[in-house]
């Protein structure tokens, strides 16, 4: 039998009782309407709405340009796989440390958005907020700005409550996540840390502690020129499509024998995709280059090099399947975003609280699994500060046409984050203890 969650103090109820669905709605609706797809002004716009909102909450807010020159220069720059000129970092504090202690939880979310491929496909309008029968519907709302949103309205809940922090607690808001993060990266060099870190993806109901990783790969074909009327005399990069995507099919199916435990929920933890492909410049024309562009899942705890390397040498293997190919070997390289895998320590408490927080403020006992994509996860792991995921949303809605979140999961995780934020930064009255 599962124990029943313990009783809530007065101070917990009058928070959860603060948490304000109008509001978190507007706020949503605001973050929706800024349009803050990665590399655009819509992405520093949403930065500087995020900044003003935490210090109407109350918070001490740094916000800062990101020297993006000076981050590229770094070894572990994480990439980025769209053009930006700016960025804007956000961190908000709650609560003062009179002995320098770091926060004692992070609550984290990213602002940027993909972008919207076709709006004719949207049965509204992607970058106005939509409501209807308890869901809500615009790019991002998933993936995740719903998030950001229930972040906000867990602050706001805790710090209209009247409770006095006796540990800082910081949100941090960051840009770049969708291609290699960035945003999060730059604000972790800039010294900002915390004992703990929830971050607000959206994870259907699941309290994610480990992510698997993800590169960006580009293969490249070569094949040789000929006028069309003439095929016979060329030789179409394109006919050896088949070929590559065989291998990888190949590759993928060894990489994904055996799932760690935490992720054999899955189909598979690192999956292989071409997302993009191009090639011929002219239709009469056989084509003299193939190039294509996927994702290339990360296993659990595996190291960047040493998952480009696997890789690299199954596509050096295509030369004992295709003569062609073995004449003119397939060029690989890595563009974009590098994810890392990333994951909580083994026995860290972060993960029973977070569960306790979801039960006590009301709903069912979460599951614990790992996830198949990478995060900004990995970048506190690195930096020793113990993350998981839990937010609203379904993944298989994330970059999704009429991308929604239900409005119930919104406000249940704002419940769940307020009531962490009063168990690892509130005190409890001596009355209550």
């Amino acid at each position: 039998m599962t124990p029943s969650p313990p009783a809530l103090t007065d101070l917990e109820r009058r928070v959860l009782a603060a948490i304000d669905e109008d509001t978190l709605l507007a706020d949503l609706a605001a973050l929706v309407a800024t349009a803050p797809v990665g590399g655009t002004t819509g992405e520093v716009a949403v930065q500087r709405w995020c900044a003003e909102r935490l210090r109407g909450l109350g918070l001490d807010v740094h916000e800062w340009d990101v020297d993006l020159s000076s981050e590229q220069q770094r070894p572990d720059f994480p990439g980025m796989e769209v053009e930006r000129e700016r960025l804007v970092a956000v961190v908000g504090t709650w609560g003062e440390s009179h002995d320098r202690r770091q926060p004692a939880l992070v609550l984290c979310g990213h602002t940027d958005v993909v972008p919207v491929e076709d709006r004719a496909r949207w049965r509204t309008d992607p970058f106005a907020l939509h409501l209807a029968q308890g869901t809500a519907t615009g790019r991002g709302v998933c993936d995740m700005l719903g998030g950001v949103a229930a972040v906000l309205a867990a602050v706001r809940a805790v710090t209209a409550a009247g409770a006095h922090a006796t540990r800082p607690m910081a949100v941090h808001l960051v840009s770049g996540e969708e291609d290699g993060g960035v945003g999060a990266f730059a604000t972790l060099r800039a010294g900002h840390r915390g004992d703990a870190c929830v971050i607000a993806e959206p994870t259907g109901g699941a309290v994610i502690p480990a992510n698997a990783g993800s590169l960006t790969f580009r293969v490249e074909v070569e094949g040789r020129a000929a006028h069309g009327s003439t095929r016979t005399l060329g030789e179409s990069a394109l006919d050896h499509l088949g070929v590559v995507q065989e291998c990888l099919r190949d590759l993928e199916s060894r990489r994904n024998a055996e799932a760690p435990d935490a992720f054999r929920h899955l189909d598979l933890v690192a999956p292989i995709s071409i997302g993009v492909v191009r090639s011929g410049t002219w239709a009469s024309t056989v084509p003299d280059l193939l190039v294509a562009e996927g994702r290339y899942g990360v296993l659990p705890g595996e190291g960047l090099d040493d998952a480009r390397r696997v890789f690299e040498q199954a596509v050096s293997g295509l030369a004992g399947r295709d003569r062609w190919l073995a004449e003119h070997p397939v060029r690989v390289s890595w563009p974009g975003g590098a994810f890392a895998p990333g994951a909580l320590p083994d026995g860290d408490a972060l993960l029973a609280e977070t569960v306790g927080a979801v039960t006590g403020a009301g709903s069912p006992a979460p599951r614990v699994e790992g996830a198949p994509y990478g995060s900004d996860l990995r970048h506190y792991a690195a930096h020793g500060v113990p993350t998981l995921q839990y937010g609203p949303g379904e993944l298989r809605q994330a970059h999704a046409v009429d991308e929604s979140v239900p409005v119930a999961e919104l406000v249940s995780c704002a419940r769940s984050y307020a009531l962490l934020v009063l168990r690892r930064c509130v005190a409890p009255p001596q009355d209550e203890t």
